[in-house]
């Protein structure tokens, strides 16, 4: 029932799109792919040692280039990296190849969340809180630009919010006339 040829989740890291996408792939049964691990996959190594080696410029060409080439598939569930709507060329290929759903956190809920997370290179500084808040303030607005829907973040269950938001986009599909 998916009005587009797929889905891309887009929002802060720790807001839950790799934990709610798979779910979300499996609902409508579509093939999920999370960004990160894929470009970890593909270059063997680890996204931290790509922008120990190459920056976080090098991390973003890689990224970008993936992007370019998944957003022309269909029928898939696509998990975007926190930084991925950086690049404007990135925001117009996840808004014209596909439904946009952003997921919404708090920084508090982000620092909960990431709390244990070690492998995250932009989280290696002294105040997590304070690169957290000034990523949010130059990504929340690029995220609202291209979302087809919002959904806030919450801490129910990852299934039941799942769910949730599989209801929100079945409603708003049905209302746009979409058919399965």
């Amino acid at each position: 029932m998916n009005p587009s040829p797929n889905l891309f989740l887009i929002g802060p890291m720790g807001a839950g799109k790799s934990t709610i996408g798979r779910r979300l792939a499996a609902h409508f049964a579509l093939p999920f792919v999370d960004l990160d691990e894929e470009l970890e996959r593909r270059n063997g190594v680890s996204i931290a040692l790509i922008f120990e080696l190459e920056g976080e410029d090098g991390f973003r060409q890689r990224e970008s280039r993936l992007i370019e080439e998944l957003a022309q598939q269909e029928g898939v569930v696509l998990a975007t990296g926190g930084g991925a709507v950086l690049a404007e060329a990135n925001r117009r290929q996840l808004h014209a190849h596909g439904f946009v759903l952003y997921l919404s956190t708090t920084v508090s809920q982000q620092l909960t969340r990431l709390a244990r997370d070690a492998k995250r290179p932009l989280l290696r500084t002294p105040d997590r809180r304070e690169r957290l808040e000034a990523m949010a303030q130059l990504r929340n607005p690029l995220y609202e630009e291209i979302a087809d829907m919002s959904v806030t973040g919450s801490n129910s269950a990852v299934a039941l919010a799942a769910r949730q938001i599989a209801g929100r986009l079945e409603t708003q599909w049905q209302r746009a006339g979409v058919t399965a």
